[in-house]
C-alpha cells in the first residue's frame, strides 16, 4: 500500500512484515506461553488481515469493523495453528480470517435468515471444506447430502439462504473506464418498446368508448361479473350487454390496427 491509511487507528503503511523463519520462531514461543511473542505474531500478520479484508469490500460494510473481525479470524489461527503441520502460516492464517468475515458478514445481512436455516448452511460448508480438502475439488450436493445427512433441498435452501445479496449497480466488467453493471446485463421482455406502444394504443382506443361501454367493460373483464350481473347492476337487458360489448371490443380492435 502506498501513503498513509487509518484502518481502526493503524497507519497501514507502517504495518511491519515477518519472515518465515521469525514466524516460525514466534509461534514456538507463543505455544510455549510468551504473550509477548503471541503479540508480536499477530501485529507482523496485520498486512494479511488487510489483503483478506479487501476481497469483501463493497459489502456495505464498514472496514474498520471489517478489519477488526478479521483480526478475530487472525488471532483464532494463531491460537489454532497446528506446529506439526509443514505449511506457512499464512496458508492456514487465510481461510481462518475469511471464514470469520463471511460468518460475520451472514450475520448482518439485510435478509434476516433463520437461526435453525444458517445452522444447516454452516454445516454443510463445513462439509464443503472437509470434502474439498479430501479430493481437491469442489463436492457436489448429492455428496453433501451424503456426508451430512440433511436432505438435497434442504441444502440448496440453506447456501441460496446465506448468500449475499448483489446490488444491480455492482460493475461486472470494466473496459478503459467504462463499467458494465449487473443491471446492463438484464432484459425485461414486458416492458418493452413495443409493449409500450400497444399500451398506449389500447389507453387511447378505450378512451374514446362512450362513459356506458367503458363502465360494461370494466365490470365484465376486471370486476368478472357476468352479463347477466351487469345487466341488473347498469338497468338495461343481457342482450343489450351483449350487444354493446361486442360493439366496443370490435372498436378498440379497429383503432389498435389503424
Amino acid at each position: 500500500m502506498q501513503g498513509k491509511v487509518e484502518i481502526c487507528g493503524v497507519n497501514t503503511a507502517q504495518l511491519p512484515v515477518l519472515k518465515s523463519a521469525e514466524t516460525r520462531t514466534l509461534l514456538e514461543q507463543a505455544r510455549a506461553g510468551d504473550k509477548a511473542a503471541r503479540e508480536k505474531l499477530i501485529a507482523g500478520n496485520l498486512r494479511l488481515v488487510l489483503s483478506v479484508v479487501q476481497r469483501f469490500a463493497n459489502r456495505g460494510e464498514s472496514m474498520d469493523d471489517l478489519f477488526q473481525v478479521g483480526v478475530i479470524g487472525l488471532i483464532k489461527a494463531v491460537d489454532a495453528f497446528d506446529l506439526g503441520q509443514q505449511v506457512q502460516f499464512s496458508t492456514y492464517g487465510v481461510p481462518m480470517i475469511a471464514g470469520e468475515l463471511r460468518r460475520f458478514l451472514r450475520d448482518h445481512s439485510a435478509l434476516r435468515v433463520s437461526r435453525s436455516m444458517r445452522d444447516t448452511a454452516y454445516k454443510v460448508l463445513q462439509a464443503k471444506e472437509k470434502l474439498t480438502a479430501q479430493s481437491g475439488r469442489e463436492p457436489g450436493v448429492d455428496e453433501l447430502a451424503a456426508q451430512t445427512g440433511i436432505p438435497r433441498r434442504e441444502i440448496v435452501f440453506a447456501l441460496d439462504a446465506i448468500c449475499e445479496p448483489v446490488s444491480l449497480y455492482e460493475p461486472v466488467f470494466s473496459d478503459g473506464g467504462e463499467s458494465s453493471c449487473i443491471m446492463d446485463q438484464i432484459g425485461d421482455s414486458r416492458n418493452t418498446d413495443e409493449h409500450w406502444l400497444e399500451q398506449i394504443a389500447l389507453e387511447e382506443a378505450i378512451g374514446r368508448l362512450t362513459p356506458r361501454e367503458r363502465r360494461i367493460l370494466a365490470l365484465r373483464f376486471y370486476d368478472g361479473r357476468t352479463q347477466m350481473e351487469v345487466a341488473r347492476e347498469i338497468g338495461i337487458s343481457q342482450a343489450q350487454v351483449s350487444r354493446l360489448e361486442k360493439g366496443a371490443i370490435d372498436r378498440i380492435k379497429k383503432n389498435i390496427s389503424a
